[in-house]
């Protein structure tokens, strides 16, 4: 029987000094994986960049994967509050506008360290992130549905507000998510933006923006 790799941080950092010692071994780690990848990413390495032992990393961390697993975690976390903010500005403004708050915050998010981004979602399947990143996204769905039920109360008599929600969030974050991956200069690109806001509001409302 295979033994399962333990992904989990050996305890947690309370002390400054412990606090600080957890962080410069997780920004060690940020460097190496953008620089040098995944296979080339030790705890040797991660020390000696670190500027700690190795025994010192192993009071907190058990291998390589638990410290990348934990940058993962940190980095959905900002996404997260990205997203929140976003979700608070947009409830009180009108269609247009929230759905291109929505958008510019998903977009911000995704600009939460690009680099780490791409080697993320090169390692999720390796590392199980999957799992948050679906919880993300569920709670993601719940703002969309949540504004869109207090702005069209109607719309779940004629159709599935389950699905229209998921389909809104899943256009949004596939062509953001295909942009920081595959066209990074897109996100920069001033229609952009405008061509997802009609998208997303032609969907929804049924109408073209002019």
């Amino acid at each position: 029987m295979t033994q399962k790799t333990v992904i989990k941080p050996r305890k947690e950092a309370h002390q400054d000094r412990s606090k600080a010692t957890v962080e410069a071994i997780l920004r060690a780690t940020a460097r190496i994986l953008v620089k040098q990848g995944y296979e080339a990413t030790t705890t040797n390495r991660v020390a000696e960049a670190a500027g700690v032992s190795v025994g010192s990393l192993y009071q907190y961390f058990p291998n390589k994967e638990a410290i990348v697993s934990a940058l993962i975690d940190r980095h959905l976390d900002h996404q997260l509050q990205w997203l929140q903010q976003a979700a608070v500005t947009a409830m009180g403004q009108p269609v247009e506008a929230a759905v291109r708050t929505f958008i510019e915050g998903l977009i911000g998010a995704h600009r939460v360290e690009p680099e780490l981004h791409r080697v993320f979602f090169e390692e999720l399947p390796r590392m199980g992130g999957y799992a948050r990143l679906e919880s993300i996204e569920q709670e993601t769905s719940g703002l969309v549905k949540a504004y869109i039920l207090a702005r069209f109360p109607d719309l779940p008599k004629t159709r599935d507000l389950e699905v229209v929600s998921f389909l809104v969030v899943r256009a949004v974050e596939g062509a953001t998510h295909g942009a920081v991956i595959l066209r990074p200069n897109l996100l920069a690109a001033p229609g952009f933006v405008d061509e997802l806001v009609r998208l997303v509001v032609g969907y929804v409302t049924g109408e073209r923006m002019g």
